[in-house]
């Protein structure tokens, strides 16, 4: 009995073996399927690692387009240029009210601060033109007919910005120009005032500081081109 015994649980070791053959196959190829699907799920997690990893690294060596102010936004580019006048709030809050890009460079906030300059005269020559003083009538056309000069030479000055596909927008010759239009147009404002002291005038104080606020900002924009190039720098662009 024990002999028939051993060679009937002997018998048993392999159970495949007690399968037909269609069992077999099915078993095998549940297998082969498993296999190849735990395969697949690898391969594909591999290629996404890859690719991640790619664009990650393509990112971190693209360059800014302003390297050393790469963190900056706007009100900080403006900071930085504004900070080289001499009326660093005044510039700051004029142009930061108006629409700038996202990223200024130091020639696009000049011909920002252009603008000012110009809305500002422009305003100032008209308040001279309400202005009835009969003592000073002939001081007062004078005034208007220099303001009319200094608003050709902003003009000249932001034109001399404005340039064509592949024109560089601001060269050292140009720089130069503006610099010598925005001097002639400050000198105007003071030829002005010196006309109204002449005349003894009597100018409302509001007046007075609006005629002191027109040159304030003829003096941010003259201090902005006369020092473009340092400006540039620290942007890490440079002159054309």
């Amino acid at each position: 009995m024990e002999s028939y015994n051993f060679f009937k649980g002997y018998g048993k070791v392999n159970p495949l073996e007690d399968q037909n053959p269609h069992q077999q196959e099915s078993t095998a190829s549940k297998r082969r399927i498993l296999i190849i699907g735990v395969s697949s799920i690898l391969f594909l997690t591999l290629i996404l690692g890859l690719a991640l990893a790619a664009l990650i690294q393509e990112s971190n060596t693209e360059p800014d387009e302003f390297p050393s102010l790469s963190s900056s936004n706007s009100a900080e580019s403006i900071k930085t240029v504004c900070d080289m006048t001499l009326y660093p709030s005044s510039c700051f809050t004029s142009i930061s009210s108006l629409n700038i890009s996202t990223k200024p460079d130091p020639e696009a906030i000049f011909k920002l601060s252009l603008k000012v300059s110009i809305t500002e005269l422009k305003y100032l020559s008209s308040l001279f033109t309400s202005l009835h003083d009969v003592n000073s009538q002939a001081a007062m056309r004078d005034c208007v007919s220099l303001f009319g000069n200094s608003l050709g030479n902003l003009n000249d000055s932001l034109l001399a910005m404005e340039v064509g596909p592949g024109e560089k927008m601001l060269t050292l010759e140009k720089a130069n120009d503006i610099q010598t239009w925005i001097s002639a147009a400050m000198t105007d404002q003071e030829t002005c005032i010196d006309g109204l002291e002449e005349m003894e005038s009597v100018l409302p104080d509001e007046i007075k500081a609006k005629v002191e606020r027109s040159k304030d900002f003829l003096s941010i924009s003259l201090a902005i081109i006369a020092k473009m190039e340092a400006l540039l720098k620290k942007f890490d662009l440079k002159m054309h």
